[in-house]
């Protein structure tokens, strides 16, 4: 029983790792004060409980890939490890250095990532692609949500959309 729960508190201590280092990169006045936001922003208590929803499948997708035992388990959780470590890159780029353009090109990387990872985990582990789905849903939108603010506060796509 251990050796099995044993690989969910792993997966759960990396994700929670990960976001303890992500939430250090604060928003700040900036974000939620002076930025042009869209209209369809996201209140900001949303974002931690969204994040906790995604990083909860997240690390549950990857312990069913473990309890698998498939022969492709090691370099489809590769990917994961890549993939976590990248969304996590995303607080840092947008909230600590406030990089929006570079943060939505990351996160189009993530998403990438993302795919990827779920279609490597679908082929293991059906149940784990499923898994990912919220990651997945939250990753899109935060991606299109990154490009409208950084379009309505002097992206380069601003010319183009006023």
């Amino acid at each position: 029983m251990m050796k099995r729960y044993g690989s969910l508190v792993v997966f759960l201590a990396l994700v929670v790792a990960v976001s303890i280092v992500a939430s250090g990169f604060e928003a700040g006045g900036w974000y939620f004060e002076k930025a042009t936001r869209p209209a369809w922003s996201p209140p900001p208590w949303l974002f931690g409980p969204a994040w906790a929803l995604a990083w909860l499948g997240l690390a549950l997708a990857a312990w069913q890939v473990w309890l698998g035992g498939h022969v492709g388990r090691l370099r489809a959780l590769a990917i994961w490890l890549v993939l976590l470590g990248a969304s996590g890159a995303w607080s840092a780029l947008f909230f600590g250095l406030h990089r929006t353009g570079w943060a939505w090109l990351e996160l189009g990387v993530v998403l990438v990532l993302a795919g990827w990872c779920s279609a490597r985990f679908r082929a293991l582990t059906p149940q784990a692609a499923w898994l990912m789905l919220p990651f997945v849903a939250w990753i899109a939108f935060l991606w299109v949500w990154n490009l409208a603010l950084w379009t309505l506060n002097g992206g380069p796509l601003a010319r183009f959309l006023s």
